[in-house]
């Protein structure tokens, strides 16, 4: 008996691309201001957290994609951004109303939590401080202070569910969890079930607040804030090292090549690869999961139209590993989080959008930042390399090329 040949995998293409930092909303606001001066790429808010910063998303017109008043007043910020920016998306795919397309859209999303009680962190941190059984402490408060109706507000898949409210997207729904790697395994499952035939058209991303003093708080207590003078991510590391958050709402709509055609759909960029793997860092040193995910990409690239949007972080270890990688291979490099601040599980979905905005334009956007690390680019770009390093640990790499 004949075996049947395994299919090929079909071509997957960026359709559709919502997008919402502190530079501005869409990919045109973002091309102008990479392009611009300081006073375009350096959105920064040193005073409401100080010492602490953080890149704040650019103010929205909310009720241009959440028109329902009682939607939007049951939404915390990071969900009226993730939502927001998936309306873009849609608009931008030519999507947005059209039910037969969305009763199969499958959707894929990033997120973290909600906001938390600061009063009862306040009193925990407090109290721990001065107890002498820290862990009965905990345990009595975490059963008596916090709130059910505190806990199902902060429900991660409540991003998914607000999309599915208020734009109708009604396919099959994942939320994952996991910080960086949350939004690189978002964008790879997407892709890969694409090229699987296990559906025509996804929406995938995800959103970050930072303005929130828990989410910086928690950086704190992992030593890797920056509260410096701003510098390019890749100065960092010489003067310690360290993080600014920023808010981002990222959301890609990736559609098979044929369904696209059918219904008349023009490409942004194809999609054509993303791996991860999550790696351990200790003792200072890393495993360079990351040079294998290269070399598997590598045979494909093509030479001086390649350059690489990289999600570094500025944290000391993670810099190290993705510098270590690209010195080596010199490809002119784009770390976007130096003027967006990083946006965690936003993060990857946000760069991908970015490099399919370069190879749809043709060209690469000047070095982030006025960075000295970064080469500059005069050749026609065609590909771009996603890279994401995560703050703790786990690496992905995505590859992104022109139509």
């Amino acid at each position: 008996m004949a075996h049947e040949k395994p299919r090929p995998e079909r071509e997957a293409w960026i359709t559709g691309i919502g997008l919402v930092s502190a530079l501005g909303e869409g990919l045109d606001a973002h091309w102008a201001a990479f392009n611009g001066g300081r006073d375009d790429w350096l959105r920064l808010d040193t005073a409401t957290y100080a010492p602490y910063q953080v890149h704040p998303a650019v103010a929205i017109d909310v009720a241009k994609q959440i028109p329902d008043r009682g939607d939007r007043r049951q939404m915390e910020a990071w969900q009226r951004l993730g939502t927001y920016a998936a309306g873009l998306a849609l608009d931008d795919a030519g999507v947005k109303g059209n039910d037969d397309v969305l009763k199969s859209m499958h959707m894929i999303v990033a997120a973290g939590g909600g906001e938390r009680d600061y009063a009862v962190d306040g009193q925990l941190l407090s109290g721990l401080e001065a107890s002498n059984e820290p862990a009965k402490f905990l345990n009595e408060r975490l059963m008596n202070d916090l709130r059910p109706t505190l806990f199902l507000a902060q429900l991660s898949n409540l991003l998914a569910g607000n999309i599915s409210i208020v734009h109708g997207v009604v396919g099959s729904s994942r939320t994952f969890m996991g910080e960086e790697m949350a939004g690189v395994d978002a964008v790879r499952v997407a892709l890969a079930r694409c090229h699987a035939s296990q559906g025509d058209i996804f929406l995938v991303g995800g959103a970050y607040s930072a303005e929130r003093p828990d989410t910086i708080l928690h950086f704190e207590l992992g030593h890797m804030n920056w509260s410096k003078d701003w510098a390019p991510v890749w100065d960092r590391p010489s003067d310690g090292g360290g993080t600014i958050l920023g808010s981002v709402g990222a959301f890609l709509v990736i559609e098979a090549r044929e369904h696209a055609e059918k219904r008349g759909a023009k490409p942004i960029a194809k999609l054509t690869k993303v791996s991860s793997d999550r790696t351990t860092r200790k003792d200072g040193k890393a495993e360079h999961t990351m040079a294998v995910q290269w070399n598997e990409i590598s045979p494909s690239l093509i030479p001086g139209a390649t350059v690489v949007v990289s999600g570094a972080t500025g944290v000391v270890d993670a810099v190290a590993i993705e510098r270590d990688l690209l010195d080596q291979r010199r490809v002119p490099t784009r770390a976007t989080a130096s003027v967006l601040g990083h946006s965690v599980e936003a993060a990857f979905p946000a760069n991908i959008a970015l490099g399919a905005m370069m190879v749809s334009r043709g060209a690469a956007i000047p070095p982030v930042g006025g960075s000295a690390a970064e080469a500059a680019m005069t050749r026609k770009v065609k590909q771009a390399v996603v890279t994401s390093v995560g703050h703790w640990r786990g690496e992905g790499m995505g590859l992104v090329e022109a139509v």
